[in-house]
């Protein structure tokens, strides 16, 4: 027993001590995870957690996600600058591109300027000014070259109208060709850029977008509204909530429109990311062996990437000094602040809403009592008894051993 409140037994300096390596286990073997997932298809980031955040200090984590409520993808201008600033970086990494490699991007992620379809012949009697294209778009035979030219994507509607110009009197022959032009036209036509797919799914897609019908004025057919500003409205609905909710059945209630939120989300967005992996994938595809050897290109720097970053190596570092009992007040006191912000992003307080998984709380979690036990650490040096602070102190320090 010891004799005295300011002496501790053997014992209890060993538990604190093994406090300490368990801890520092913890954050290590953490850091190595995370890091070692970057490798991965699924790399970890900390952006669920940030984007998912409670409390008085939501806003300030989830703002560190960027386009945290996927409204960004939803915007076809931004979209659009995104993918053109995305090319331009690619073209800075890999400044030896050739011409084919740059027109397959270009072509995937703009489109033609115009269909070109061989065609030996105009068939005798047709007439293509009695075809009546979309304003501003032109559709020509080319003799010279012998070809059809459209800069415009070819409708069914269109394609039929351009198969009956073609007169009862001409031949099996040119029937025959004309149909066959006409019908890899359309194939070749039908296909769209990523601007253009992009357009449909933000712009003009009925469900998403919503419909007005001008012949139904003045009824509720008038206006269908559609996916997104129904997720705009849930969204609205959702913060307006938030703020004034303070019973258990009213945050059950948010949890339910929270869960109803994401899930229109992602039915908005993923279709979007999908065009935009549909870019990098055709993009990295076509680098060559030695173009790969560059590696990743870097990503613009971001609050998600600084957070990401910190964590990651915060928990590496401060586990491994926790472990080997180096620095040990100061990676204690680290670990401590790191964890306040776990904490802090999800505290489990009265009136604030509790995290998604089986975890219960109030006040006091799990992130609290470890950040509570690294502080104690900050104050006893435990390095000193059992670790390379020792040897700092003795033979760096020139100073005596406790």
């Amino acid at each position: 027993m010891p004799k005295s409140i300011r002496e501790i037994s053997f014992l209890a300096c060993l538990l604190i001590v093994g406090l300490r390596v368990a801890i520092g286990w913890q954050f290590l073997y953490e850091g190595i995870w995370k890091l070692n997932s970057q490798k991965g298809s699924r790399p970890w980031t900390a952006e669920p957690y940030l984007a998912n955040a409670r409390g008085p200090f939501r806003d300030t984590f989830r703002d560190m996600v960027p386009d945290v409520d996927g409204l960004e993808r939803l915007d076809y201008d931004k979209m659009v600058e995104n993918w053109d600033g995305w090319y331009a970086r690619f073209q800075a990494h890999h400044p030896d591109l050739d011409d084919v490699q740059k027109q397959k991007i270009e072509l995937l992620l703009n489109g033609p300027k115009e269909f070109v379809e061989p065609l030996a012949a105009l068939p005798a009697g047709v007439d293509l000014s009695q075809f009546k294209a979309p304003k501003g778009a032109s559709l020509t035979y080319d003799a010279k070259s012998k070809r059809l030219v459209a800069d415009f994507h070819l409708l069914p509607a269109e394609k039929q109208q351009l198969l009956g110009l073609l007169p009862e009197s001409a031949s099996e022959e040119e029937r025959s060709a004309w149909t066959r032009a006409l019908d890899r036209l359309y194939d070749r036509t039908s296909k769209l850029s990523l601007k253009e797919r992009l357009q449909v799914l933000v712009k003009e897609d009925p469900d998403r977008v919503g419909l007005v019908q001008e012949s139904h004025y003045g009824t509720i057919d008038h206006k269908r509204i559609g996916d997104i500003d129904l997720y705009r409205n849930m969204l609205a609905r959702y913060e307006a909530n938030l703020k004034s909710a303070a019973l258990d059945f009213e945050h059950r209630h948010l949890d339910k429109l929270w869960a109803d939120m994401q899930e229109k989300k992602a039915s908005l967005v993923a279709p979007v990311d999908a065009l935009t992996q549909e870019l990098v994938s055709t993009a990295e595809k076509s680098l060559t062996a030695k173009q790969l050897t560059r590696g990743a290109m870097r990503k613009p720097p971001s609050q998600l990437a600084q957070a990401n970053f910190i964590t990651m190596y915060g928990l590496l570092i401060l586990g491994a000094l926790l472990m080997v009992g180096l620095f040990s007040r100061l990676s204690a006191l680290g670990a401590a602040g790191l964890l306040v912000l776990f904490y802090l992003a999800m505290p489990p307080w009265p009136g604030v809403p509790e995290p998604p998984g089986p975890e219960h709380a109030l006040i006091i979690n799990k992130n609290l009592i470890e950040a509570i036990a690294c502080l104690m650490l900050a104050t006893i040096p435990t390095g000193r008894w059992v670790g390379l602070d020792a040897l700092v102190r003795r033979y760096v320090l020139r100073q005596p051993t406790d």
